[in-house]
């Protein structure tokens, strides 16, 4: 028995446990432990990794000493007691993401937490070299989430043969869905973990329509389904930067319909012990995101000004996780301007909502960030850090109002304002403002700048503006 004798917060606790390796081990082995604090009682189910080994993962969300002890099928892994003590975070670790409100993300010490979120669904699956590029890239980003598949993908762009799979193959070459192959997912949790340590969430999708029988992933039975996502959730879980998105355009997998989707998310929420955010991603049907297993909407629109009816509609936080992709392939989706691509970021956020980046430029060997990441070749990212930066030195408390129909606007009132243009080319603004004096910046979106108009503006007041797209203003009350 291998045990770790201490964590920190939102850290991992393993515990590794030789056992039998004969027969089918994924099915015939039952094994889980109890986590005990005070009256607090988790349980976790533990998994078999290969080799004779089975572990089990527990991330301790408060300091102080925490007792387990295992139940199990096998009387060899039945009955292990021990203890582990929790010490405080260490630097850099804020534990997981949750839903603050309506609108509003923040990690579990309460710091604000604004995802800027990008795309590369099979980046694990590509060569070292390719996944190491990949890392460096984002390191240099400004993206603090990226969707990611757990299986492979075969679509346009992604004609290529994995060189591991999930799940190990019989004699006749067919894949043995109930056993997994416990090297392909080590691979990804290594890779999950690179993420956490440069700050970025992964936002782990367990289901995708890019199969089409080719190997059978999408379309498991029930019992194979729900196997599935337990084994994925017993590796997971105990990782603090881990989201939940339960599948890429579920509309889209005839196999299933809205009683299995309901049910999946219901495996999800019993067996996640560290409660990660969930959601589920739609390509023309929005699912109910107001059903009471989902945190937060995961949407796909071109229409990001939809966003502050669905945030006030569902009562949650709202993502558009694809609006369509900077590029310049033969697709609609994947051929936006990277003003396009920037006007849809900036205004989604500026309607109390988020947009995620993503980016399909065309690449001699068919090399596309949105699938296999590598290198950012286009415009739009510098212009989202920008947009980061700036949202990040707003207040804590500004939110949506739609009270200014005309522009969409984020506001402390009688406090702090920040109102975007998109593209519309005004000329001038009025404004009517509480009692107190203002300082006004004009911000060019496009080219990242920000001037100063003034700082002695009261009462009712006029801007002068240039009357160019992608603009912005910032008004501060100074006294």
């Amino acid at each position: 028995m291998i045990e770790t004798k201490q964590a920190e917060r939102w850290g991992v606790f393993e515990l590794a446990l030789e056992g039998p390796s004969g027969g089918n081990p994924f099915v015939d082995v039952r094994l889980s432990a109890q986590f005990r604090k005070g009256t607090q009682l988790f349980e976790v189910e533990g998994f078999y990794d290969g080799n004779s080994v089975y572990r089990i993962r527990f991330m301790p969300q408060e300091e102080g000493i925490f007792t387990y002890q295992t139940s199990s099928s096998c009387p060899e892994l039945n009955g292990i007691a021990g203890e582990f003590v929790c010490t405080p975070p260490s630097p850099g670790n804020r534990g997981p993401v949750t839903a603050k409100d309506s609108s509003r993300f923040r990690y579990a010490d309460g710091t604000r937490y604004i995802p800027m979120g990008t795309t590369c669904y099979v980046w694990h699956l590509q060569n070292e070299r390719l996944q190491e590029r990949t890392l460096d890239t984002l390191k240099n980003s400004p993206f603090n989430k990226l969707r990611m598949c757990v299986f492979p993908k075969s679509y346009e762009f992604n004609d290529a043969e994995p060189s591991i799979y999930p799940f190990v193959t019989t004699q006749e070459g067919v894949f043995d869905l109930s056993r997994f192959n416990p090297e392909y997912f080590s691979r990804m949790e290594k890779r999950i973990q690179d993420l956490s340590a440069l700050g970025i969430e992964a936002d782990i999708i367990l289901f995708h329509p890019y199969d089409e029988g080719r190997w059978g992933f999408d379309r498991m039975s029930a019992e194979e389904d729900e196997r599935y996502v337990r084994y994925v959730i017993a590796r997971l879980a105990a990782f603090r930067n881990v989201w939940w998105s339960l599948a890429n355009e579920y509309d889209l997998m005839k196999e299933k319909n809205t009683g299995d989707w309901d049910s999946l998310f219901g495996i999800v929420q019993e067996y996640d012990h560290a409660g990660h955010l969930r959601s589920i991603h739609n390509c023309r049907t929005l699912y109910d995101y107001g059903k009471p297993w989902v945190t937060h909407a995961s949407i796909q629109s071109a229409d990001v000004r939809m966003i502050s009816k669905w945030t006030r509609h569902y009562g949650k936080p709202v993502i558009v996780d694809e609006c369509g992709y900077e590029g310049n392939i033969h697709t609609r989706w994947g051929s936006l301007t990277p003003e396009e691509m920037v006007l849809r970021i900036w205004e989604g956020i500026f309607r109390g909502g988020y947009v995620t980046h993503g980016e399909t430029y065309l690449h001699p060997d068919d090399v596309l960030w949105w699938s296999h990441g590598g290198k950012l070749h286009g415009q739009s990212v510098p212009r989202i850090e920008f947009l980061r930066k700036l949202i990040e030195e707003a207040p804590d408390g500004i939110m949506y109002t739609g009270n200014r129909l005309d522009a969409s606007t984020l506001e402390i009132a009688g406090e702090y304002y920040l109102q975007y243009f998109g593209p519309h080319r005004f000329l001038y603004r009025d404004f009517s403002l509480p009692e107190g004096r203002y300082k006004v910046d004009v911000i060019d979106t496009w080219n990242m700048t920000v001037t100063n108009a003034g700082q002695s503006f009261e009462g009712k007041f006029r801007i002068d503006l240039p009357a160019k797209l992608y603009y912005a203003l910032r008004i501060q009350r100074v006294c």
